[in-house]
């Protein structure tokens, strides 16, 4: 292979990590790094770029190993076929070369970051391969599902937590909080994907118990994420600000959330929900970075 097609191809490998993903997930870990690490120093800096580096390199793996395991399965997805890494000219070996070497990177970055974010960035490798992997494949099992995306969601906050500060009472309780909406998500993305799944055989919880309570489920537990942030901003955790933030925003994702329904939960009108509460979440993240830092 010359240099040209060389290059066209690594970038059509590239294309294939879920940037968009990664970038999303880079919020849970930054923010328990910045809840730990007290005063902002050019040393507390360069730790906070090595773990962005880290987890992106992480959550790439994490979303690169869900689509090997279910390339099968997206090939018959009609909202997914064509971004399918097949449906570009690239092998699943090469994609699973590609997500061993993602690991070994992010593994990498966090041995530097001590022992307990290693240990940590392990664990959220495991409960991947645990969701993803065939024969075990939890992302099939109801419930099972969910409960591993709260350990998922609760460890990606512990992750950067960890480079400033050994996980304690304060970092659990807030990183529950991130636990809940990670759960949440998922679970609205299950109703987002449902028929999908449906004819693929894989039983979510919203093919198993259905679309609408699933999707209330969901939003159920982006209530109870709310409230445990406000029980938290009142209690002093986190910066009492926060609570009034989530109060006035909470009508808003109650009125997206209830107009999804109306509109029949389907693909687009829950993808939309999607994009606009990620938003609401994103406000809350850049607001807990500025409430910090300025107490």
């Amino acid at each position: 292979m010359d240099s040209p097609k060389r290059a066209r191809w690594l970038l059509r490998l590239l294309s294939c990590i879920r940037f968009d993903e990664v970038l999303v997930l880079q919020g849970a870990p930054l923010l328990g790094a910045v809840f730990a690490m007290g005063h902002f120093t050019h040393q507390s800096a360069a730790l906070l770029l090595l773990l962005a580096a880290g987890n992106a390199f992480l959550v790439a793996h994490v979303f690169m190993l869900n689509d090997w395991s279910g390339v099968h399965h997206d090939l018959r997805d009609p909202t997914r076929s064509a971004g399918v890494f097949l449906n570009r000219g690239i092998r699943r070996n090469e994609i699973g070369a590609l997500l061993l070497i993602l690991l070994l990177l992010s593994l990498m970055a966090f041995s530097q970051l001590g022992r307990t974010t290693l240990v940590i960035g392990l664990m959220i490798a495991v409960a991947s391969a645990l969701y993803s992997v065939p024969h075990v494949y939890m992302k099939g099992i109801p419930l099972a599902n969910s409960l591993l995306h709260v350990v998922s969601g609760l460890l990606h906050f512990l992750l950067g937590y960890s480079v400033f500060k050994n996980p304690d009472m304060n970092g659990l309780q807030i990183g529950l909080f991130f636990a809940t909406i990670f759960s949440a998500g998922h679970l609205t993305q299950e109703v987002r994907d449902c028929d999908a799944d449906f004819c693929n055989g894989i039983q979510t919880n919203a093919v198993k118990f259905g679309k609408k309570q699933s999707f209330i489920a969901s939003f159920v537990l982006f209530t109870l994420a709310d409230a445990l942030l406000i029980a938290l901003a009142m209690k002093g955790t986190v910066p009492q600000l926060l609570a009034l933030l989530v109060a006035a925003i909470y009508p808003v994702h109650l009125y997206w959330m209830l107009q999804a329904l109306r509109e029949g939960l389907t693909f687009e009108a829950v993808r939309r929900l999607q994009a606009r509460y990620r938003v609401l979440y994103a406000g809350i993240g850049i607001a807990m970075v500025v409430f910090v830092i300025l107490a």
